[in-house]
């Protein structure tokens, strides 16, 4: 009996002894893993904060990002989350307003531009109506009347020429004034009146020369009907 129980005392001490030494090995890696985590937590905590503040500083700069979820903390640990709104004043609210704004200033240049290239149009268009209706009124100014150009074409025979004869020669010019032979011979009358030509008869027959042309010696035949050439004598 006595060696049983000293036997059994010896073994009880021996484990009693590696129980001790098991269970302060225990709390010393337990204080140790709890000084690791406490010194993670910091530097968790830490990351966290400068996380917050870059995220703001990147939104102040107007920077799009893509979000990002932060790591959660232990329960244990007492760390602050970090911002996910931005700060008032940042650039993130100002960005929408500046793109509505810069949108704004583009569609006013493009109305400008539109209403410029349609006045300068107008423009064009006016001037060009202008011109035509300038030129169409120098063409008619420069076109001589009818008096010029019985008097022209007198001046240019050497022989006398009836009125008739005279419309003649100057439709043929002038087909675009349609000139008939009364108004020719009443022009005629009129420039004979003024002494800016002269008249001849031979026979029944009424003949026009220049104030300076002689008269005709020799008798032209009449073209003019007698009736007609009454008519001018008169």
């Amino acid at each position: 009996m006595s060696e049983t129980t000293t036997a059994t005392s010896g073994l009880t001490s021996q484990y009693a002894a590696q129980v001790a030494g098991d269970l302060e090995r225990n709390v010393k890696e337990q204080e140790r893993i709890s000084a690791e985590i406490t010194a993670l937590q910091e530097q968790l905590a830490t990351l966290q904060h400068d996380h917050a503040v870059l995220v703001t500083m990147q939104n102040a700069l107007g920077v799009p990002t893509a979000p990002v979820e932060p790591v959660a903390a232990p329960d244990s640990a007492t760390v602050p989350a970090p911002r996910k709104k931005s700060p008032a004043g940042s650039g993130t609210g100002r960005q929408p307003q500046a793109k509505k704004k810069a949108a704004a200033g583009q569609t006013r240049a493009t109305d400008r531009k539109t209403a410029g290239k349609k006045a300068a149009g107008k423009k064009t268009e006016a001037g060009k109506a202008e011109t035509t209706k300038t030129a169409t009124t120098k063409t008619e100014a420069a076109q001589p009347t009818l008096v010029e150009l019985v008097r022209a074409h007198l001046s240019e025979q050497s022989e006398p020429r009836s009125a008739a004869e005279v419309a003649d020669a100057l439709g043929k010019a002038h087909p675009e004034r349609g000139i008939k032979t009364t108004v020719v011979r009443s022009t005629l009358e009129g420039l004979v009146a003024k002494k800016h030509a002269q008249r001849a008869k031979q026979g029944t027959a009424v003949f026009y020369t220049a104030p300076d042309a002689a008269e005709p010696t020799t008798a032209i035949e009449a073209e003019d009907g007698p009736e007609e050439a009454g008519k001018a004598a008169k």
